[in-house]
C-alpha cells in the first residue's frame, strides 16, 4: 500500500476498470513525473546546462585535445612581460588558439582549466550529496523507526553537528589535515556536517508514517522491520529524498568554491572555480574576464541546480505526479 505526495491513500478501482491498470503499472508514476518535467521550461533547460556541465568534465581530456591547450601548459608568448605579464590581445587573451583567453602571470589556458575544474566541482558536490543522503536516510529511518534510546543519540549527535558553524569548523578541519586526496576529504568533511539536515526530516516523517494503518496491518501480517522499513515507508519517502538531494547539490557546489578560494580546498596546480576566482582577484582591474568566467560558470551551475531542485520540488508536490 502507498500514501500518495498529500498523505492521503487512494482508492483502488475494480479490477477490471482499466484505469486499475494504469494504475497498478510500476512505471506510471514514473511516466507521469517526466511529462510534467519535460513541459517545465525551468527544470529542462537547468537540466540541459547540467548535463552539458558533466559531459564536459567527462570529456576534459577529448576537449582540450580539440583546444590544443592542457590545463597545466604555459604559454609564455601569450602574456606581455613589460606590462607586468598581463595577456596578451583584448578580453584576456582571447583568441582562436585560446578561447577563453589565459592566466595573467602564467600564460596558463582558461578554457582548460575551466573544463577541468567543472570535475573537482562536480565530484566533490556530487560525490558529497550521495555520501549525505545515504547517512541521512539511513540515520533518519533509525531514529524514527525505532525511537526509544536510538532516537535518543541520534538526535543528540544530530543537534550537536547542526549547533557547529559549519564553515568555520571545515577551514580548521581541512587546514590540519595533510593536502594528499584534497577532494576525497572535502567529500568528508562537507558530508560530515550536511548530513543531519536531511536525517531530521526523514526522521520527522518516518514518525508519523510508522503510526499509519497501512505499517500497523504490516507489523500485523508478521513483516519484519527490515520489511516494514523497505517496503512500506522507504517508497514514501522518496520523493522528500529527490527534492532534497537535488538542493543539497548547489550548496555543496558552493561549499567547495568557498573552501577553495580560501585555500583549504583543492591545492594548486589542480584547477578549481573557487581557486580561479581567488587568483584572479589581484588581477580583476587589468583582467576582469579572468575573473568574470570562472565566476559565471560558478553561478549558472549554482543557479541550474538550484532551480532543478525547485522545480522537481514543485512537481513532486503537484496534483500531477502521485508517490
Amino acid at each position: 500500500m502507498t500514501v500518495t505526495s498529500t498523505g492521503i491513500e487512494a482508492e483502488t478501482p475494480a479490477v477490471g476498470d482499466p484505469a486499475h491498470m494504469r494504475e497498478e503499472s510500476p512505471t506510471a508514476p514514473g511516466r507521469r513525473l517526466l511529462r510534467a518535467f519535460a513541459t517545465d521550461v525551468p527544470a529542462v533547460l537547468s537540466t540541459g546546462y547540467i548535463v552539458l556541465m558533466v559531459l564536459a568534465a567527462i570529456l576534459a581530456p577529448l576537449i582540450v585535445a580539440v583546444s590544443g591547450w592542457g590545463p597545466y601548459a604555459f604559454d609564455q608568448s601569450a602574456i606581455d612581460p613589460n606590462m607586468g605579464a598581463i595577456p596578451l590581445g583584448p578580453l584576456g587573451g582571447i583568441s582562436a588558439q585560446h578561447w577563453f583567453g589565459v592566466e595573467p602571470g602564467s600564460g596558463r589556458d582558461i578554457f582548460a582549466r575551466i573544463v577541468y575544474g567543472a570535475r573537482v566541482s562536480l565530484t566533490v558536490a556530487l560525490s558529497a550529496t550521495a555520501l549525505t543522503t545515504l547517512l541521512g536516510v539511513v540515520f533518519g529511518l533509525l531514529a524514527g523507526y525505532f525511537g526509544g534510546f536510538v532516537d535518543t543519540v541520534i538526535s543528540r549527535v544530530m543537534e550537536f553537528l547542526m549547533a557547529f558553524p559549519a564553515l568555520i569548523f571545515m577551514i580548521a578541519i581541512l587546514s590540519a589535515l595533510p593536502a594528499d586526496n584534497r577532494v576525497l576529504l572535502l567529500v568528508l568533511v562537507i558530508s560530515l556536517f550536511g548530513w543531519p539536515y536531511l536525517a531530521r526530516i526523514v526522521r520527522s516523517q518516518t514518525l508519523s508514517l510508522k503510526e499509519r494503518e497501512f505499517v500497523e496491518s504490516a507489523k500485523a501480517s508478521g513483516a519484519s522491520h527490515a520489511q516494514i522499513i523497505f517496503r512500506e515507508i522507504l517508497p514514501n519517502l522518496q520523493s522528500t529524498i529527490i527534492v532534497m538531494a537535488t538542493l543539497a547539490v548547489p550548496g555543496y557546489v558552493g561549499t567547495e568554491a568557498g573552501l577553495s578560494f580560501l585555500g583549504v580546498g583543492v591545492v594548486p596546480p589542480t584547477p578549481s572555480w573557487g581557486q580561479m576566482i581567488a587568483a584572479a582577484a589581484p588581477w580583476y582591474a587589468v583582467d576582469p574576464m579572468y575573473f568574470i568566467i570562472p565566476g559565471v560558470f560558478l553561478f549558472l551551475l549554482v543557479l541550474s541546480f538550484t532551480t532543478l531542485g525547485d522545480r522537481v520540488r514543485v512537481i513532486v508536490g503537484s496534483g500531477e505526479v502521485r508517490a
